[in-house]
């Protein structure tokens, strides 16, 4: 009878060891679209085996200056963590308050930023179409209902993900433009630098 192959003494098995997943702390201003948005991203196979992402919200609806602090202090003090993000709007006509104090609090303690001009709605409607000239909070708004017929604040996630490289495109050549026309924040309506966020949490959507 045959003898049945055995393994060489001394010799063993290999073990893959999954690389670990990166860490990523989200802090957002909205308790709706972003929140929604981001749990759509987690939800995607290959995004949830790269990327541990936690959202918080906060429970006050708070300015960007509160949020920058909260995300600040988490930077300082969460060594476990890869990346704190804060996202949050500018708003228009009238502005939210403090906006060039919780860019500084944030970037100085290595807190990344994704912050959309006027609000996140610009990011929702950059994955449908183009808005390259100045746009009101409630304006934005009301386009970005137009085009994927939610009723209130909550969106579906699953009607934008597969359109993300190209709300990413739209959303870079925003930037370019503002750049050539020598156009700063907080005057660069419309824009969104949530193609950032993307960018880290997905570097494959924008090179498709």
């Amino acid at each position: 009878m045959a003898s049945r192959r055995t393994r060489p003494k001394g010799l063993k098995r290999k073990v893959a060891i999954k690389p670990e997943r990166r860490t990523l702390v989200i802090y957002c201003e909205g308790v709706a679209s972003e929140p929604d948005y981001i749990n759509g991203l987690k939800r995607l196979p290959h995004i949830h085996e790269d990327a541990a992402i936690t959202i918080e919200v906060d429970p006050r609806s708070g300015v960007p200056l509160t949020l920058a602090e909260r995300a600040a202090d988490r930077s300082r003090t969460d060594e476990e963590v890869d990346e704190v993000w804060c996202v949050f709007d500018v708003e228009a006509p009238k502005k939210h308050p403090n906006l060039a104090k919780a860019i500084q609090v944030g970037s100085s303690n290595g807190v990344r930023l994704a912050i959309s001009n006027p609000c996140f709605e610009l990011w929702l409607l950059l994955h449908f179409e183009d808005q390259t000239s100045y746009v009101s909070t409630e304006a934005v708004e009301r386009s970005s209902r137009r085009l994927d017929a939610r009723k209130g604040k909550r969106i579906d996630s699953s009607a934008y993900m597969e359109r993300r490289g190209e709300a990413a495109r739209r959303a870079i050549a925003l930037e370019k433009r503002h750049l050539a026309n020598g156009t700063g924040f907080p005057e660069d309506n419309p824009s969104s630098s949530m193609y950032r966020l993307l960018a880290s949490i997905d570097p494959g959507a924008l090179s498709g």
